[in-house]
């Protein structure tokens, strides 16, 4: 007898294993086997229902996602590659149900080995409850953040690799997969070499020179109106935070007009009483000129409020024990205020570079990325993402558009990752 029970516990005939082959055979006969017959019977219906409704959906999908059509103005291939892209989403759903399916029957397999009872419809539910209820309340959620942004950005992703554009647009003409073809022409083909170099290289400065800028000086005002010998503190803040309570959309359009090489107020009134005359608009290294300085302005009011923040709550005993010892106030500064600053500030410090890196707003409200620069497809001023603008609104050429985008996405996801990995805030996480 027990060399009989023993060689049931072992091998395929061992009820674990029985009942994860059952279930991998057949979603619910797995429960089935284990005497969990309602639960059996509801996997199996949730199964073949989930079939029968998503079969043909996910057939065509796949179908088109791989293919993109086969017959110009009869298949719409961008409607193919989105249906692919929600099939695997789909598909995604199934293996889930599947997976549970054969985790569950074995879970319920290896009770029965330690003979334990099977829980009851109401036990059943109320473990449920405990148990599945907080991801059963993240489904909806989860669901729309899947269609309102995985659907888009996998959209976004894969038409990177495709020769969508101008001049090859869908229903009129189908889609193909070109592969890394869009990445080597932005490194190989002429105008979209230069242009790619031209608007990537000012993007760099752009956002390292504006940023850092607006940074210092935010830090050298915060640093200024601390100081003790500084009165009316609360009126000086508040004067140096109203460029930030004004709309800036208002201010660079407010900034357009006054750099205006006509009837702007800067040529016209202050640089033309020392009979000078900038051309702010039209020539692309004082249009630059000028959208720093905006940016300047525009983004030092929150580093000089977040600065001043942190500046309160530096212990000053830090600094008598400096001035028992002789420190200078460059060394206060260096050793107890900017390690203070940069411990509490450094991951929104980086998020300001990466939120210039991207800064749509004022290149588009100041001069729309112009002036335009002969032999290239984007102009003087434009950084990454107001050439991908154009090129998705204005030429249509979307391939490009996303093939970019991915770059700039990889830029920003790299540098981050490693900035906020040298921080001190993010090694001190999670040891307290």
């Amino acid at each position: 007898m027990a060399t009989k029970q023993s060689k049931g516990k072992t091998g395929i005939t061992r009820p674990r294993n029985l009942a994860t082959l059952l279930s991998i055979i057949l979603p619910g006969l797995g429960q089935l086997y284990n005497r969990r017959f309602l639960k059996g019977i509801l996997i199996f219906l949730v199964s073949v229902s989930f079939l029968v409704t998503t079969w043909n959906y996910i057939d065509i999908g796949i179908w088109g996602l791989f293919t993109l059509g086969t017959i110009p103005r009869d298949h719409h291939s961008i409607q193919l590659l989105i249906q692919g892209i929600i099939s695997l989403i789909v598909i995604a759903f199934g293996i889930a149900i599947y997976v549970y399916n054969i985790r569950d029957a074995r879970k319920d397999a290896k009770a029965r080995e330690d003979n334990k009872p099977n829980p009851t419809l109401l036990q059943g539910m109320t473990s449920f409850y405990d148990n599945g209820f907080p991801y059963f309340m993240i489904l909806p959620g989860l669901l729309l953040l899947l269609f309102i942004v995985v659907v888009p950005l996998v959209f976004m992703l894969a038409l990177a690799f495709t020769d969508y554009n101008q001049y090859n647009a869908p229903p009129r003409n189908l889609l193909n997969w070109v592969g890394f073809n869009n990445f080597k022409d932005l490194i190989n083909v002429g105008i979209w070499k230069d242009t790619f170099l031209s608007v990537f290289s000012w993007t760099i400065v752009w956002t390292v020179v504006a940023t850092t800028l607006q940074i210092a000086l935010g830090l050298f005002l915060a640093l200024l109106v601390n100081d003790k010998r500084i009165k009316f503190k609360r009126t000086i803040r508040t004067v140096l935070i109203l460029p930030w309570a004004v709309p800036a959309f208002v201010s660079i359009l407010i900034f357009s007009a006054l750099f205006n090489p006509t009837f702007g107020a800067i040529n016209r009134d202050l640089l033309s009483q020392f009979e000078l005359m900038i051309p702010w608009l039209s020539d692309p290294f004082w249009a630059k000129i000028a959208l720093i300085m905006i940016q300047t302005w525009l983004g030092f009011p929150f580093v000089f409020a977040l600065f001043t923040g942190v500046l309160q709550s530096v212990p000053q005993d830090m600094y008598e024990a400096a001035d028992v010892d002789g420190g200078t106030r460059f060394q206060k500064l260096r050793f107890i205020t900017m390690p203070h600053l940069l411990f509490a500030t450094a991951p929104l410090l980086i998020m300001q570079y990466a939120g210039n890196f991207n800064n749509f707003n004022i290149i588009y409200l100041f001069n729309g990325g112009d002036p335009a620069v002969r032999g290239q497809n984007a102009g003087g001023t434009d950084i990454l993402i107001s050439w991908v603008y154009k090129l998705t609104f204005e030429t249509n050429n979307y391939n490009m558009a996303a093939a970019i985008t991915i770059i700039m996405g990889l830029i920003i996801s790299v540098f981050a990752f490693f900035q906020f990995r040298k921080t001190a805030s993010f090694k001190e996480e999670g040891r307290y």
